[in-house]
C-alpha cells in the first residue's frame, strides 16, 4: 500500500512540475504515472551503476556531479515513455531538481495524515 501512495505522489509531482517548467511536457497522468515507474526502475537499477562508474569525477566535483546523473535518468526516462517530452539536458536538470522538492513537500503531508 505505502508503494502505490508514493508513486501516486510522484506522478502528482510529475505533473505539477511539467506544468511549471515550459521544457516538459507530460501528456496525461497515466503517462506521468509511467514515467514515475520508469523512474523508480531506472532509480533502482541504472543509478547506482552510474555512481559507481562516475566516483572519480563526483569526488573531484563534491558530489554536484550527481546532478548529472539525475539529469541523465531523467532523459532516458524520456527515451522509454512516450507521452513524455524533455527539451533537452537542462530541462532535465532543472525537471529532477524540481521533481525532488515537490515530492519531498508532498511526503511531508502524506506522513502527516
Amino acid at each position: 500500500m505505502n508503494l502505490i501512495i508514493k508513486l501516486l505522489v510522484s506522478s502528482l509531482a510529475v505533473i505539477l512540475t511539467s506544468y511549471i517548467l515550459p521544457g516538459v511536457a507530460v501528456a496525461s497522468f497515466w503517462d506521468a504515472l509511467i514515467v514515475s515507474i520508469v523512474l523508480a526502475i531506472l532509480n533502482a537499477f541504472i543509478k547506482p551503476l552510474l555512481i559507481l562508474l562516475t566516483i572519480p569525477v563526483t569526488i573531484l566535483t563534491l558530489g554536484l556531479f550527481l546532478l548529472v546523473i539525475n539529469a541523465v535518468i531523467i532523459l532516458i526516462a524520456e527515451y522509454f515513455v512516450a507521452g513524455f517530452v524533455v527539451n533537452g539536458f537542462w530541462w532535465a536538470l532543472a525537471f529532477s531538481l524540481i521533481l525532488s522538492i515537490i515530492i519531498s513537500i508532498l511526503e511531508s503531508f502524506t506522513n502527516k495524515a
